[in-house]
């Protein structure tokens, strides 16, 4: 595992968009797995900015997102799909055939889910993962409890996440209950994984997953010790507690 620590979330995001762009170059097909929620909007807009430069062609990549809202259209404000149009997809040149993200409208949800699964797999598998961190340690909306799905699957967010992303809608009640998500065998797979966190928000599951060897369902991310290609690009916020921890133990 290796631990980036930048001073902002602005310098992080570079640094995060800089690696990625560096893996396009080198593979110009790559196929990269996308997370959304506010932590990788700045990696996002780095692209962009990226792209309108000359710098980086996304003309041949395949993206798979993490995850999606069920009963949510496309054209929902709030829905992932619309997420990554607006913060990526329709600022670059991407070809959008070649864009996977889960359909929360789907009429058979079982059906959805093992299909976008086999789509993974018959694509070889993610080249570059990039990934959030929730507060409560989820990743995706691999949420703790006493079981984690290996695969793609539909899942009940917990009260801790369903609170946390009611600043993005009207109101409570208005943000969905379940959402279809990558499995944590799905994440595994993935031959690079990045993992960003930003803020005192995200300090404590960062700190649980960095100072402590051991995995449990309760805390997802623990699980990314498993991968033998980890990256942790955070900031000082995020980092605050196992800067306090080792600052101690020196001491």
């Amino acid at each position: 595992m290796k631990v980036i620590v930048k001073e902002n979330y602005d310098e992080m995001s570079k640094v995060c968009a800089q690696m990625i762009g560096s893996k396009v170059k080198e593979k110009p097909n790559i196929i990269l797995g996308l997370a959304t929620g506010s932590t990788p909007i700045g990696t996002y807009k780095e692209l962009v900015k990226m792209y309108k430069e000359g710098q980086i062609d996304f003309s041949k990549i395949t993206t798979f997102n993490l995850d999606e809202y069920v009963g949510l259209d496309k054209d929902n404000p709030n829905s992932y799909y619309y997420f990554m149009m607006e913060n990526l997809f329709k600022w670059i040149n991407i070809d959008l055939k070649n864009v996977n993200i889960p359909d929360g409208k789907a009429l058979d949800l079982s059906k959805e889910v093992e299909e976008y699964e086999n789509r993974l797999e018959k694509s070889g598998g993610v080249d570059v993962q990039i990934l959030g961190i929730g507060g409560n340690g989820h990743i995706a909306f691999n949420e703790p409890g006493e079981y984690l799905n290996t695969k793609t699957s539909v899942v009940d967010l917990t009260e801790d996440t369903i609170i946390a992303n009611s600043r993005f809608f009207n109101s409570l009640d208005e943000v969905p209950k379940k959402a279809i998500s990558m499995g944590i065998g799905s994440i595994l797979k993935s031959k690079e994984i990045i993992l960003l966190a930003s803020g005192k928000s995200k300090s404590k599951a960062l700190f649980e997953f960095l100072t402590k060897d051991r995995i449990t369902t309760y805390l997802p991310v623990s699980f990314l010790h498993l991968h033998s290609n980890l990256t942790v690009i955070c900031d000082k916020d995020a980092y605050s507690l196992v800067e306090e921890s080792c600052l101690c133990k020196k001491n």
